[in-house]
């Protein structure tokens, strides 16, 4: 299949970058369904990505009819069977785990069309840790996005055709996004690769009481003049998917520093406090998001 053939996306995990991509989807002319297995999240995923489309209508970039067609194009489900039907490409955004990713594609695989193309968004995991499970490892890849930003990476794993790789990437520029084709698998990619390592950091000075997060935050801004420490970007990315990955890491790699960082994590997403998206994480943003 061309990226050109491609007319429906199935969007897997209605949180903060599933709302992202979904967007990006639907914006460019595709037909967008957001599932999850949380029917509230469905629901919070739909009327963010409406009122945005509507912000974009108000700012002038597009008509008013023209977004009314658009909200149109985009629907929510969470029914699996129902969600699947005809998709061309998914894009998964599940919790930072090979074991639930892989049992999640394996159900995929018997839900989708022979055609579609899988595609995760895990932030830290490589491929091939669960390309096997998805039935179709050929048309497997990672294709990750970064919210704020038109940067993506399309990150094969050793058994993804050269067919696959090269719709992912076209389909990325039909989306009006600007693709990195990494040469190889590699943890955390380039970006993430370079930032994992820094908010861990951030993470293990306030697990161990040395600095409060708004020191931590205050001390990278006022050095580096950079609009926004570890702490808020956290807060930004939402401390459920930061915890997963802490953890996860943390016991595959029997590091005690970190997973006391991931406990203190765990305290926050035990209470509610996710981030910007609830209103509260490490800052209190004072309402919903």
């Amino acid at each position: 299949m061309k990226a050109e053939d491609i007319k429906k996306i199935l969007i897997a995990g209605a949180g903060t970058m599933g709302r992202h991509i979904g967007f990006a989807c639907v914006m460019n002319g595709y037909s967008v369904v957001m599932y999850d297995v949380k029917e509230d999240a469905v629901k919070k995923s739909i009327d963010s990505i409406r009122s945005k489309i509507d912000s974009t209508a108000a700012s002038g970039l597009i008509t008013r009819e023209a977004a009314d067609g658009v909200k149109e194009n985009i629907v929510g489900m969470s029914d699996l069977a129902a969600a699947t039907a005809e998709v061309d490409l998914v894009s998964e955004s599940i919790p930072e785990n090979p074991d639930i990713k892989g049992e999640f594609f394996g159900k995929l695989n018997g839900a989708c069309p022979p055609r579609t193309i899988f595609t995760t968004n895990t932030s830290s995991l490589v491929p091939s840790m669960f390309a096997d499970k998805t039935g179709r490892p050929d048309r497997f890849l990672a294709f990750h996005f970064h919210p704020g930003s038109k940067l993506v990476d399309v990150m094969p794993h050793p058994g993804t055709s050269p067919e696959t790789v090269e719709t992912v990437r076209r389909f990325s520029e039909l989306i009006r996004h600007s693709p990195i084709v990494l040469k190889k698998e590699n943890t955390g990619y380039v970006f993430n690769a370079l930032l994992n390592p820094w908010l861990l950091a951030a993470l293990d000075l306030v697990s161990r009481d040395v600095a409060s997060p708004e020191d931590v935050d205050r001390s990278w801004k006022e050095v580096t003049a950079m609009p926004i420490g570890p702490f808020a970007l956290m807060d930004y990315i939402g401390l459920e998917t930061v915890w997963h990955i802490t953890d996860y890491w943390a016991k595959k790699k029997n590091d005690s520093r970190a997973q006391q960082s991931a406990d203190m994590l765990k305290e926050y997403v035990d209470r509610g406090d996710l981030g910007m998206k609830t209103g509260k994480g490490f800052y209190d943003y004072g309402r919903k998001m």
